[in-house]
């Protein structure tokens, strides 16, 4: 035996790595970046996990601490999105109506004003073309009251988004995400994506307070407390937003950079469905129709109410398809999007309409298929939870899974292409992985992963996971190790 073949078996047997074919110099390649990886200083305080599979054959091609239960971050919306793809097709839409309790008689509703929710999580957005943004979306359904010449309401308009529970927090969201616009909860009614935009005037003087001058849109029944500073120009948004689920008080806190006129950043609806209602309400009376009673959310309505009879629908919203918003979700990584589907997916399989409920409706669906879950422990749909963990095992097999499904030629497309599009679009560029591979990035609190699919050089499909933990940044760019590897996986 050779020089050459000691070396590979010492390798082989000093690393935690199983791998098939290990003749292969792309393997070898891969073996010896992953060992380098994880005794650098880099990952001299944290962990790597990998794992590859065939997508033909489901064989384990390569694993590196394949079966350790680690946070996906946000390639956790890979398994969401196809499951979501799975159970409610590629066509479906979320439907939103303005309704009535109450009768019509001459120019007045005698009753209450419903806006009910589906869930959907575009709704007021603005993001597609095919939807309307918030001020459009009021005034719609302010014109279709007029059009049946309603001028008084003589109860209230209610928001109603009792499709989900009322917690719209998943467990384990960490304290410092909820006011932010990437940690807003998800409603059975949300509206405007459950985000708003608070608008800074700088001050001249580095250290001096940085006035709130508006928020987009206004937010009627909120108080907002400022304690933003101005920072050295260039500095960014460093402002954090600290809010509580329903609550209607947010404190704002951070810095913004000395220099633009204006700063604006974003934060989190809190309650969405009153938000929509409260907003409603406003535009009705600023197109000449009255509300004899102030707002509510269909849960506050509900606890003193007897059960409701719906009598007339004024209008019908629908959502683009669900392969739209998919994409949407898995390209710009949109956190409630993912969380949103979780929840339809329990409502779907009739296992009820909380984040659990979807938990399990989606651990159901994949142990049906034959995927062993052993590792998979997940709070959320989206990954936001450093609560959730599962391994790469379990993300690759899944993909494998998925990518014999009818759907997957959808579910394919809504993954991003590396060098290409979405959120790493920057990476691989020059490279064969470039336009090769197909990922979805997480990075969540030390953590980075990226998952998805690509094409070896025999022309056949694998699916990949690449985890990092804890890393060190100080001694590197947790983005640029993972790109090396998806440069050297291309080549099996």
């Amino acid at each position: 035996m050779n020089r050459i073949y000691f070396t590979l078996i010492s390798v082989f047997l000093s690393s935690p790595l199983f791998a098939q074919n290990i003749d292969s110099l792309a393997q070898q390649a891969l073996i010896r970046r992953l060992d380098s990886l994880q005794t650098s200083f880099f990952m001299q305080h944290g962990s790597v996990s990998a794992c590859i599979k065939s997508v033909k054959t489901g064989q384990t091609v390569l694993a590196y601490y394949h079966r350790k239960s680690v946070p996906p971050a946000s390639t956790m919306k890979l398994i969401t999105t196809a499951t979501a793809l799975a159970v409610l097709n590629q066509n479906f839409t979320y439907i939103t109506t303005l309704e009535t309790d109450g009768a019509v008689r001459n120019d007045t509703l005698f009753g209450n004003l419903w806006i009910r929710g589906s869930g959907d999580p575009s709704l007021g957005g603005g993001r597609f073309k095919s939807t309307p943004t918030l001020p459009v979306l009021l005034k719609s359904w302010a014109t279709a009251l007029q059009e049946r010449k309603i001028r008084h309401i003589t109860g209230r308009v209610i928001g109603d988004g009792g499709i989900f529970d009322e917690n719209s927090i998943p467990g384990g969201w960490p304290w410092d995400d909820l006011g932010n616009y990437y940690g807003a909860g998800v409603s059975g009614l949300n509206i405007n994506e459950n985000k708003f935009r608070a608008v800074f005037k700088t001050s001249s003087v580095v250290g001096e307070p940085a006035g709130l001058i508006r928020t987009e849109p206004a937010l009627p029944g909120y108080t907002l407390i400022n304690r933003v500073r101005t920072e050295e120009p260039r500095s960014g948004d460093q402002v954090n937003i600290y809010s509580t689920p329903l609550g209607s008080q947010y404190f704002l806190e951070g810095s913004v950079p000395k220099g633009p006129a204006e700063f604006g950043v974003q934060g989190s609806l809190t309650n969405p469905s009153l938000f929509a209602a409260t907003s409603l309400q406003e535009v009705l009376l600023e197109n000449g129709i009255t509300v004899g009673d102030t707002s509510q959310t269909s849960f506050d309505f509900l606890r003193t109410s007897q059960t409701v009879t719906f009598r007339d629908t004024l209008a019908r919203t629908v959502s683009p398809p669900l392969k739209d918003l998919v994409t949407e979700c898995n390209f710009q990584s949109i956190n409630l999007y993912a969380e949103a589907f979780l929840k339809t997916i329990g409502v779907a399989l009739n296992d009820g309409n909380t984040t659990s409920d979807g938990i399990k409706a989606l651990e159901k669906i994949w142990t049906s298929k034959g995927v062993n879950l052993a590792g998979f422990r997940i709070k959320d749909g989206s990954g936001l939870s450093p609560q959730s963990v599962l391994t790469t095992d379990n993300m690759t097999d899944i993909l494998v899974v998925a990518a014999r499904e009818p759907y997957f030629p959808t579910f394919y497309s809504t993954i991003a292409v590396l060098g290409k599009n979405g959120t790493v679009k920057n990476m691989g560029k020059g490279t064969r992985a470039e336009g090769n591979v197909r990922a979805k990035s997480g990075s969540i609190g030390g953590a980075r992963a990226y998952a998805g699919y690509f094409t070896g050089k025999n022309g056949e499909q694998y699916s990949f996971a690449f985890n990092i933990q804890q890393y060190d940044s100080n001694f590197g760019s947790s983005t640029r190790e993972l790109e090396k590897l998806m440069v050297l996986m291309v080549n099996l």
